[in-house]
């Protein structure tokens, strides 16, 4: 009978502290923004105020060279599997859905994690059919963001580009259009509310939980409070080449640019070419974007503070990130509507001259393989976890490795098959000898991309880079900037 005690006893205190254990493991959350370049945010080089992206940055370590795929749905599926778009389907269009890939949330639910998402999700498939226990946000590429859906009681019509036509998923329900009943509906807001009920509602659960927080701001329709468009209303009135090289200068007193890199040409119009009329025009576009940033940066504070309240914030590890380069996309004449850009009723686009600005100290936009389309802003912060906060980190990096890190916290097992299917390995590398402060080893692979015309490959300093014609090739670590082809 004591033998059996003592089996039962032993047994009982494994339990305890597997579960204890287990309970050590972090809450992870990745932010993504849509269409953001490189220097907006102000940990970044930015004139943007973005007090809790720069808490972050100040706890955590900012990545120098992360990279996307400069096109919202390879970079989001990348992202979300670990894999190359190439590789699950995603590199072409984005209707069927992810193939031959287990998603971030399905590996950190087989790891017994609470999988929770919010925001816009660029693909055929939902989230919630693809490991995720709730999710609320846009299954589309761009909507309006005070109103998704269709024109409402009392209210003008919104700008929409293909209307009716956008899809939208509260859990298992699919809404195409979405009309949101609520009158202060904003989409940033309230991606942000619904992953903070989130929180609340599963706050008591005895596991860890991973977020999917996806906005899709800045990307167009430009539209923002009034309230945050007044904080930059006139900001923008010195023109391009002022706020670039007011942003270089920053970058370079951070060491996130290399002063002895040559600066890309830009490529904006002359400031003073233009009329008074359109000097006023171009300082509310970059105003309003400036806002939407502004209001990702408060939303961010909102969640920090729900983290704080629920004692959960010191071992939650953060990740940011932007899915491209600015955009230099013009939907502005195609879509339209009418009043004044920011509002509902009108959709306006950032447009290339200030989309340089955004990209500075990169090359081109969205949609490229050059930096400017590729290379995002990438903070990670866990208290519990980081080691040299404040840091930076200039090691070459891609979204696949996202998957890597988070299968390595989560203690989860990466499948060789799962609904079905068999999934192709994981492409990416773990950041997490990065956070504890161990030196980072060189990359085992090289790194790819393809999108549209763009295509690159980078292995060590070495990148090779095109836009549909002849490959360029770069000395990344004397050539960020990709100036000089080799």
């Amino acid at each position: 009978m004591k033998h059996f005690l003592l089996i039962g006893t032993l047994m009982a205190c494994s339990l305890i502290a597997t579960q204890a254990k287990a309970d050590e493991r972090p809450n992870i959350i990745f932010i993504l923004v849509d269409d953001m370049g490189y220097s907006d945010i102000g940990c970044y080089g930015g004139e943007v105020n973005t007090p809790n992206l720069n808490r972050l940055a100040k706890n955590g370590i900012r990545f120098t060279q992360m990279h996307n795929t400069s096109k919202c749905f390879p970079s989001r599926a990348c992202l979300l599997t670990g894999v190359y778009a190439q590789q699950c389907g995603m590199d072409r269009g984005f209707t069927e859905g992810i193939k031959n890939a287990v998603t971030l949330g399905d590996v950190a639910r087989t790891a017994g994690y609470r999988t929770l998402a919010a925001g816009k999700h660029h693909c055929g498939q939902s989230l919630y059919d693809t490991g995720f226990d709730r999710w609320f946000g846009l299954r589309d590429g761009a909507n309006n963001h005070f109103n998704p859906g269709n024109q409402r009681p009392g209210e003008p019509k919104p700008a929409q580009k293909k209307p009716g036509k956008r899809a939208w998923c509260i859990d298992d329900k699919t809404y195409t259009p979405y009309t949101p009943p609520e009158k202060d509906f904003y989409s940033t807001d309230y991606y942000t509310k619904y992953a903070i009920s989130y929180l609340e509602e599963y706050k008591d659960e005895d596991k860890p939980f991973f977020l999917y927080l996806a906005y899709t701001a800045p990307h167009d329709p430009l539209q923002a409070w009034p309230r945050d468009i007044a904080k930059y209303r006139g900001k923008y009135m010195v023109g391009y080449q002022a706020i670039r090289d007011a942003r270089y200068k920053r970058m370079i007193e951070m060491g996130i640019a290399d002063p002895k890199m040559k600066l890309s040409e830009p490529v904006s119009k002359d400031w003073n070419s233009l009329s008074e009329e359109k000097k006023v025009e171009e300082d509310l576009r970059m105003a309003v974007y400036a806002a939407m940033i502004d209001c990702v940066d408060q939303n961010i504070g909102k969640l920090l503070k729900k983290l704080e309240e629920l004692g959960k914030l010191d071992n939650t590890l953060i990740m940011f990130a932007a899915d491209n380069g600015c955009s230099s996309e013009n939907a502005e004449k195609a879509v339209g509507g009418t009043g004044e850009i920011g509002s509902m009723t009108y959709w306006a686009s950032l447009q290339l001259d200030w989309a340089n600005v955004s990209n500075t100290p990169f090359r081109y936009y969205k949609n490229y393989s050059y930096e400017g389309g590729i290379c995002t802003p990438f903070i990670a912060c866990w208290p519990k976890g980081i080691k040299n906060g404040g840091s930076l980190n200039h090691s070459p990096r891609h979204f696949v490795d996202v998957m890597a890190t988070l299968t390595e916290l989560s203690r989860a097992q990466y499948p060789q098959e799962f609904r079905d299917q068999k999934i192709v390995p994981m492409q990416g590398e773990s950041l997490v000898p990065t956070f504890r402060g161990l030196e980072t080893p060189e990359r085992k692979k090289p790194i790819f991309w393809q999108w549209s015309k763009g295509k690159a490959v980078r292995r060590g300093k070495w990148k090779a880079v095109a836009n549909g014609g002849e490959w360029g090739l770069y000395d990344m670590e004397a050539d960020r900037n990709e100036t000089t082809d080799l």
